[in-house]
């Protein structure tokens, strides 16, 4: 409508029914004025209205006279008015019973008597507050005053017994069932909600299913809490299958909290497909950021499946939250490669973790050890792909030539595991304590007491100091020979060294002296004793012998 039409305008008109009067007479017009009353439009000629000046009005603007019989805001009964505020009691943020108890109290004095509608918002009040038995005394009150339960009633009373043993729900669906009154969608999710919060997975798996069956559908709320409830119990795949299934038949979301329990859940537990797919759902779809323990439990199961992917995308998400990078970052990662075969990665992941001052140590190179000593094969194969790393550029790490030389040694090539020492200068490393120790170990299993000797004296012109395994490893030498002086020597040196011999050495230095009948061993048996360990049974029985292994019962 025009802005002429307004009440103002109106009230106007009437005024200037001269300009109007002209017009009509110019054009042979006669304007209408509507009006309405009764439902009905009456039409009245109204009066030319005068011209005003140089302009004139075509058509006179519309105009309503009020209707006094047209329906409007009608005033509402008293029994309306009371359902309307104990409604408002029982949906406020803070239901409280004391209001409609009062409110109930003025009814009573008023002479009106409560419907189904109030005495379920009652219900409903004294239920938030798990107010068991005036909740019964409410239902035994209406069932007096002849209002027959409903549904919502029942759902009340669950709702109001949810901290009570089960049976007193079990008691109100046998009431239900009595009543011909079969449970609706709240009434599951009630008992969903009960059972996770008592940790009862396998009853709220079965009310969803009959949900399922009844073709009831799930709140959102309910079915979050089914889900954290599985992977808090450590099922990553039920949760995951849960989480899966809801969003495929529901137009609602997960909460991106929910989906973080379910990653959190399957790294805990080594599942790797559900990491993968709650990495692919955090990170990718939902753009969250997990924190650097969540991150390095995923490093884990991405290590131990060879997820060499996902283990570079959790080292991009830990820079990303400024974590400082760490040795035990980068040692998932190390797995990871080897176990998806990428031994040429792996051995670039310790350059990359040295130019980063991160440096690697025995354990971070264990994964590589570990797929070499497979097959001599792959330890002369590894040689090839550290010429590729150095041709390409790349610093050549010790630790990698460490875990060839361990290879070497765990298969019995001491013949190989020296040449790769040998092999330090080529790619300007220089060996640590690390390679000594582990050259000593092949020299033991193949009492070579020479080629020990001279890893000593390659030892002292590095400068490196030993520790003590390599005093254990020296003195263990020793022993495989036919004249063992030197390890009592070398125990001495290591006790001199603030080093405390372990029971090890103690333990093949008795047996030594015992199968060669030195009587030195009683020596290393009180120090064995000072220094707080206790004799074995296997120890004393040889002990015990004069130096004869103790031979089986089925052998006697």
């Amino acid at each position: 409508m025009l802005a002429s039409t307004s009440r103002n305008v109106l009230k106007r008109v009437p005024k200037n029914t001269a300009v109007l009067s002209t017009r009509t007479e110019c054009h042979g017009v006669h304007p209408m004025v509507f009006f309405r009353c009764q439902s009905t439009q009456q039409q009245v000629t109204a009066n030319p209205a005068p011209r005003s000046g140089s302009s004139t009005i075509r058509n006179k603007p519309w105009s309503f006279v009020p209707d006094q019989t047209f329906q409007g805001t009608a005033p509402r009964s008293a029994m309306a008015r009371y359902q309307y505020r104990s409604t408002g009691i029982a949906n406020s943020a803070k239901a409280g019973s004391p209001d409609i108890f009062k409110m109930c109290k003025i009814m009573k004095q008023e002479g009106l008597q409560a419907d189904i509608l109030i005495y379920n918002n009652m219900l409903a009040c004294v239920a938030e507050d798990c107010l068991v038995l005036e909740a019964w005394a409410i239902v035994e009150d209406m069932t007096s005053m002849g209002v027959a339960p409903d549904r919502q009633t029942f759902n009340h009373l669950i709702h109001a017994s949810r901290r009570l043993q089960s049976t007193a729900m079990w008691d109100i669906l046998e009431k239900m069932d009595a009543a011909n009154i079969p449970p609706d969608g709240q009434t599951f999710q009630l008992m969903i909600q009960r059972f996770a919060l008592g940790e009862n997975l396998e009853f709220a798996l079965q009310c969803i299913y009959e949900m399922g069956n009844r073709g009831l559908a799930l709140e959102l709320i309910v079915a979050q809490d089914v889900i954290r409830l599985a992977a808090d119990l450590s099922f990553p795949r039920l949760a995951l299958d849960l989480a899966v299934n809801f969003e495929a038949s529901s137009v609602r979301r997960l909460s991106p909290e929910t989906w973080m329990r379910c990653l959190a859940s399957s790294a805990e537990v080594l599942y790797a497909e559900g990491v993968q797919r709650c990495w692919q759902k955090v990170v990718t779809e939902l753009n969250l950021t997990p924190d650097e323990g969540l991150c390095l439990d995923v490093l884990h199961t991405a290590g131990r499946h060879g997820l060499s992917d996902l283990a570079t995308d959790v080292i991009r998400v830990l820079r990303n939250i400024g974590a400082d990078w760490q040795e035990h970052h980068f040692a998932p990662l190390i797995e990871a490669l080897c176990n998806a075969g990428k031994l040429k990665d792996a051995f670039g992941t310790l350059d990359l973790m040295r130019s980063s001052n991160i440096f690697p140590i025995a354990t971070t190179a264990q994964p590589i050890y570990a797929a070499l000593k497979q097959d001599i094969d792959k330890v002369d194969s590894a040689w090839k792909l550290l010429d590729t790393l150095r041709s390409e550029g790349k610093t050549i790490d010790r630790t990698a030539i460490n875990a060839i030389v361990r290879a070497a040694i765990s298969l019995s090539d001491l013949q190989r595991a020296v040449g790769a020492y040998k092999a330090f200068p080529d790619y300007k490393c220089i060996p640590d304590i690390d390679t000594f120790n582990t050259l000593l170990s092949g020299c033991i299993a193949a009492s070579h007491r020479e080629l020990g000797d001279r890893l000593l004296l390659d030892l002292k012109e590095l400068g490196i100091k030993p520790d003590a395994t390599t005093y254990e490893r020296i003195i263990l030498l020793c022993i495989t020979q036919a004249v063992y002086e030197d390890a009592f020597f070398y125990l001495e040196e290591m006790k001199a060294q603030k080093f405390v011999p372990p029971r090890r050495v103690y333990d093949a230095i008795i047996r030594t002296c015992i199968a060669a009948g030195d009587s030195r061993y009683t020596l290393a048996l009180d120090e064995m004793k000072q220094c707080g360990y206790t004799v074995s049974n296997g120890l004393q029985q040889f002990i015990d012998s004069g130096g004869r292994e103790s031979r089986p019962r089925s052998e006697r």
